[in-house]
């Protein structure tokens, strides 16, 4: 069994039954935001958790050991150079004893779970891409999410993505998919695709009891969709035309793999002038908001 280092803060809460959020350290990293904005996403981020009375669980490889919460010294080190690590390069990054693998949504959900962490938020996840059915492409996070039994709160999928498609492969593989008081699949930078939920909540009880029954009977994962503040959305056709050109310069449409989603994300902050790089700054701090309410709920009902 691979040792999952939690660092001293995440430790003693987990001991003491207390609220933590997993987060991811891609987004941290040169991988994803570029500088400054990733620093002042850790920092908003992080800053949302504690308001919010939850200890963050930072995820990540460093020097060849899966670590489930980072100490204060090592920050600057989780805004530098990384190596992508999905679930899949797990193994590998700690068999070749990576200096730092940034996690990615599959990763930390592993990581989440493993370590006994029931929360995590992200700022959108990964899904089904489009022309998946010629190029083959579904993002590792949906399977990881099935399969462990973690609340994600994420702001949707990427936009860019097959957002009809991602929620139905949720649907299929068993994920309750639950808007935080919306009635729409958030597509990100937009509060709204088009694509229709099922089950709405804004009652972070509500979301703990739903999850207690769901795990209690063997299920896996669980998906709170939160959309995007309004005051920090981008108008969905507008959105759309940005993306329309992103898919076309990277001609992303057409091929699959890991490299797709931050070429394209890049792309559509060059053709936004950095717009939607500050809206997933907003996103971002808003998630990690509602999974501390949802892990303040939970980490009560632990107390009973």
């Amino acid at each position: 069994m691979i040792e999952i280092v939690t660092s001293p803060a995440v430790a003693s809460a987990l001991e003491r039954g207390e609220a933590v959020v997993a987060l991811e350290s891609t987004i941290f990293s040169e991988l994803g935001l570029p500088r400054p904005h990733s620093v002042e996403a850790l920092d908003r981020v992080t800053s949302a958790v504690a308001a919010g009375g939850a200890v963050s669980a930072l995820t990540a490889v460093i020097d060849g050991r899966v670590r489930c919460g980072v100490g204060d010294e090592e920050l600057e080190r989780i805004c530098g150079p990384a190596r992508k690590t999905a679930s899949r390069e797990l193994g590998m990054a700690v068999a070749q004893s990576w200096p730092y693998g940034a996690t990615t949504v599959s990763a930390s959900v592993t990581i989440a779970a493993a370590a006994g962490v029931p929360v995590f938020a992200t700022g959108g996840i990964g899904g089904v891409h489009r022309n998946s059915e010629v190029t083959g492409d579904i993002s590792a996070d949906l399977p990881a999410i099935s399969r462990s039994p973690v609340i994600t709160v994420t702001a949707g999928a990427k936009v860019f993505l097959d957002l009809a498609r991602t929620v139905e492969y949720l649907e299929t593989v068993g994920v309750p998919l639950i808007g935080w008081g919306c009635r729409e699949f958030p597509a990100f930078h937009a509060r709204s695709s088009g694509v229709a939920l099922s089950m709405s909540s804004i009652d972070p009880n509500e979301l703990a009891d739903l999850a207690i029954a769901h795990w209690g009977l063997g299920g896996g994962g669980i998906v709170v969709a939160n959309p995007i503040p309004e005051e920090a959305a981008i108008d969905r056709h507008e959105l759309d035309r940005w993306v329309d050109h992103a898919l076309e310069v990277t001609g992303a449409s057409q091929q699959g793999g890991k490299d797709v989603t931050p070429a394209v994300l890049a792309a559509l902050a060059e053709v936004s002038e950095g717009r939607t790089i500050q809206a997933n700054l907003a996103l971002a701090e808003s998630n990690a908001r509602v999974a501390a309410e949802i892990a303040g709920a939970l980490a009560v009902r632990s107390d009973r």
